[in-house]
Parts: C-alpha cells; sequence; structure tokens
C-alpha cells in the first residue's frame, strides 16, 4: 500500500517545477516502462499490480519493485485509464554541446507547447533516426506525463537539450544548413537531398519566431497537394512529413 506521503510526492512529479527539482520523471504504461529499462534507465522507484507482475515476469528481473493495488496507482496517475506499472527515472543530463554537421540531422523545436504535439515529434523522430532534439526554453516540458506517455518510450533513445535559441544559434558555424518549416519556402523537393544539418519547427500558433528565422538560410515548405486547400498542418505531422523526405531524400 501507497502512503499518503508517497502518493503526494508521486503527484507533484505532474509538475514541471517538482521535476526540475528532484530531477526525476514518471512513466507510466507497459510498452513506456519496458523501453525505458530496455535501454538502460533503471528505475529508481517501480510500483506494479500483482497481475502485472504475473504477466510480465522478465520485465522486472533484476529490478527492485513495490507491489501495490490498482487503486494505489488511480491515486497518482496521469492517465485517464491507469495502468498497472509506473516507475519514477532519473531525468537525463541535458547537453546542448552538440557537434552539428550536414551529414546528419538535427531538429530544434522553437517554442511548441502542446504535450501530444512534443511527444508525436519525439516518437517521429525516433522512427526516422534522428538522435539529437534542441528546444526551446518556451518548449513544453519534454518530461512532463502527457509527452512522456505519446512518445511511447522513444525520449529513451533520443538526447533532448533546452536552452535559449538564440545564444544556441549564435554558436553553429555559418556553412551548416539551417532548415526553417515556413508557409512560403522552397518546396521540400527542391532542398532535400542537398544535404542535412538542422530542422527547425516553430510554435503551432506562430510558427517560428523572428528572433529565430533570422538564422534560416533554407525556408522549407511542404507544398500543397492538388487542390488541397487547408492553411496550415498540424506541427507533429509537418514534422513527421519533413523527417521522411529527408531520411528518403
Amino acid at each position: 500500500m501507497l502512503s499518503k506521503q508517497k502518493i503526494k510526492f508521486l503527484n507533484s512529479l505532474k509538475m514541471a517545477k517538482h521535476r526540475n527539482t528532484h530531477k526525476l520523471f514518471i512513466a507510466e504504461g507497459n510498452i513506456n516502462v519496458r523501453d525505458f529499462i530496455r535501454y538502460g534507465m533503471k528505475p529508481t522507484e517501480l510500483y506494479v499490480t500483482e497481475r502485472w507482475i504475473e504477466r510480465n515476469p522478465e520485465q522486472i528481473e533484476g529490478v527492485d519493485y513495490v507491489e501495490v493495488s490498482l487503486d494505489d496507482l488511480k491515486k497518482c496517475t496521469a492517465l485517464k485509464n491507469p495502468s498497472e506499472v509506473l516507475a519514477v527515472f532519473d531525468m537525463p543530463v541535458s547537453d546542448t554541446d552538440l557537434k552539428v554537421s550536414n551529414d546528419e540531422l538535427t531538429l530544434v523545436l522553437d517554442d511548441i507547447k502542446d504535450p501530444g504535439n512534443l511527444g508525436t515529434i519525439i516518437r517521429s523522430a525516433d522512427w526516422f533516426g534522428v538522435r539529437n532534439i534542441v528546444c526551446s526554453n518556451e518548449t513544453v516540458d519534454a518530461y512532463n506525463p502527457k509527452v512522456v506517455q505519446a512518445s511511447m518510450g522513444s525520449i529513451a533513445r533520443i538526447t533532448i537539450s533546452y536552452c535559449d535559441l538564440t545564444d544556441w544559434f549564435s554558436k553553429i558555424k555559418e556553412d551548416i544548413n539551417v532548415y526553417g518549416a515556413v508557409l512560403n519556402g522552397q518546396p521540400l523537393n527542391k532542398l532535400v537531398g542537398k544535404g542535412k544539418g538542422i530542422l527547425i519547427i516553430g510554435s503551432e500558433a506562430h510558427g517560428i519566431s523572428a528572433d529565430i528565422m533570422k538564422f534560416v538560410n533554407k525556408p522549407i515548405t511542404i507544398p500543397h497537394g492538388r487542390g488541397g486547400g487547408a492553411e496550415s498542418l498540424n506541427a507533429s505531422i509537418a514534422t513527421a512529413i519533413l523527417l521522411y523526405a529527408f531520411v528518403n531524400g
């Protein structure tokens, strides 16, 4: 049985200020927890139900865990339908001192606000082999429970960093390709295949900010399909399309 103090602590990790204070985050669900453990992230705390243990004996080999009831997990879940497994992990150390080159793609996110979008972007980046994501300080916290859930374990395989993007870009070499996803750039089929570099995705509401747009040397656009009339694409969908084009261009 979870104590009231432990339930209070676990619930506090739903808030960014407490995650940052303790340098801890929560993952829920079989796929999420399994992938974090599989990729070398040992949980500092692991809470599981008896039924989950019976169904997943191989996942707890060599891992300390506490058996709890589903009712206990309901008191601290961030999910609409609570999972039978909840884990607490150390937050990875952020590193913005990345070696950026035109031989691989680095994804930069400028003020992405929606947790679902960020989680989906992280999952897409993982699928297409992007290993580094650099976020503006205004971008939603990657360890927000909704982001972790939407990423489906992909956070375990990608380095995600937060910084002042203006300062970060000021240190990037001038010969690096900096692609910016905009509405009035060059069609992606004319630019993709001419080297990788940095791809910037702007906020859902305002796109790439003016301060960051000045670093873009290759504005890029996803052309409308024949007869298409939508003004814009969802940020996570646009990211997936662009990543596909870069990987297969």
